[in-house]
């Protein structure tokens, strides 16, 4: 097994010549998932959302999944540090040498089951400081922290979320958004079942925030995947800001 607990199987292993498998990864199209991940990543590093190399993009095109490998500075990542691999038997096609698959690499999966073209985790500040505020908020209730969410309306921004899997259209203004919050643990792999299980009590959720750490948001494809984390990361600082001049999140809120 490897790092993050998938099956270790090479080309060579497969009977697959390793010397071809390059031809994944190449590609002049500015859209190919190879070179898709790393100008997303470039971009998300001036965002703060991957600084110290955290954080991490995959994408699904066809019978493969391209991974953004871990341990690595995300704003100088080129496509030959892709891992890609197989959908159907989660065994590596392509593995660059020395690099490692990313930790996150289960949790990407379980986005992809749900029909996902593209998932992103960022270790964003705002996401990581709503975490915060609402295990505070909890821990003053005596709210279970399994049992915690962020949830904020009226906002205009959330016009930029869907409705949910399988339903058309986006949110809207005076609808409730609703984003789940998993306890972190010690190492990445490990948040896997608890992500597994938000995604299965809050279905029409694109998103599942780590409390103390980030937030994964996955989409249909590359481009609502980006434009849903960017929504969210506006809504994520607008809450701080709003908790701090005293303002609901939603209307029963009674702030003390």
């Amino acid at each position: 097994m490897d790092p993050v607990g998938m099956a270790v199987s090479t080309p060579a292993a497969l009977g697959r010549d390793t010397s071809i498998m390059d031809h994944l990864i190449t590609s002049s199209d500015p859209t190919h998932p190879a070179n898709h991940i790393c100008s997303l990543c470039r971009n998300f590093y001036t965002l703060g959302w991957v600084t110290g190399t955290g954080g991490g993009v995959s994408i699904r095109r066809g019978p493969h999944i391209f991974i953004a490998p871990s341990g690595v500075q995300k704003e100088l990542m080129q496509p030959a540090d892709i891992f890609v691999m197989e959908y159907e038997t989660l065994s590596y096609l392509r593995k660059p040498p020395v690099l490692k698959p990313s930790a996150c690499t289960p949790l990407f999966l379980a986005a992809f089951d749900r029909g996902a073209g593209c998932s992103i985790h960022t270790h964003s500040q705002w996401a990581v400081l709503v975490t915060l505020l609402v295990e505070q908020e909890a821990l003053r209730k005596g709210i279970p922290l399994a049992d915690i969410c962020f949830e904020i309306e009226k906002i205009e921004q959330i016009k930029g979320i869907p409705k949910g899997r399988g339903r058309e259209g986006m949110l809207g203004y005076f609808d409730r958004l609703k984003i789940p919050i998993i306890p972190n643990t010690a190492h990445e792999e490990d948040l896997t079942q608890s992500l597994e299980d938000a995604m299965e009590r809050y279905p029409d959720s694109y998103a599942v925030l780590v409390l103390r750490h980030g937030v994964y948001v996955w989409g249909d494809n590359v481009h609502k995947a980006k434009t849903q984390a960017e929504s969210l990361d506006y809504i994520f600082r607008l809450a701080i800001e709003m908790r701090g001049l005293g303002l609901p999140w939603v209307d029963q809120d009674v702030l003390k």
